[in-house]
């Protein structure tokens, strides 16, 4: 399999893969007349021994047609409250530094930068690789909300867990 088509047997393979392993993280919003209004997909991953059990915002999007009605918020509110039930210490997601719409949307849901991960997204047209914000928020199980205290240096794609 060459050129488009492999590129979507990727794409439909990792959707798939998520769905079959987290179906409770892959929730999907539909208009009354059937079409997508939007989805999210996530997963649990991390170690519960080191208090990093948590939730993860794999993809969140929402049709243009059908953005600033609350949709990416209630998105996130559902993912959140998935994570509370799995027991999760936070929810985290990656977010590119410069799309200040969504880090500010993801700041006005309660989120806060943890680290910037150097060179995350690989560019390519020739641009160079852009960096990233983890971005994270406290679940009710992390009372001290340790999970969310800023790391004081970048990070590097490879340092992450």
């Amino acid at each position: 399999m060459h050129g488009p088509n492999r590129a979507h047997h990727s794409f439909k393979k990792f959707f798939l893969q998520y769905l079959a392993h987290w179906p409770e993280y892959f929730i999907v919003a539909e208009a009354p007349g059937g079409e997508l209004m939007g989805y999210i997909m996530g997963k649990a991953e991390g170690s519960v021994a080191r208090e990093e059990w948590h939730g993860h915002v794999t993809a969140l999007s929402v049709a243009p047609e059908f953005r600033r009605l609350g949709l990416a918020a209630k998105l996130m509110e559902l993912l959140e409250e998935i994570s509370e039930r799995k027991g999760g210490f936070f929810v985290d997601l990656f977010v590119r530094v410069s799309n200040q719409v969504a880090v500010n949307m993801y700041k006005q849901l309660g989120y806060s930068v943890y680290r910037t991960v150097i060179e995350y997204y690989s560019a390519s047209n020739g641009e160079p690789d852009e960096d990233a914000y983890d971005m994270r928020k406290a679940l009710s199980r992390d009372t001290e909300k340790k999970s969310i205290i800023p790391l004081p240096h970048p990070v590097r794609p490879e340092d992450i867990e």
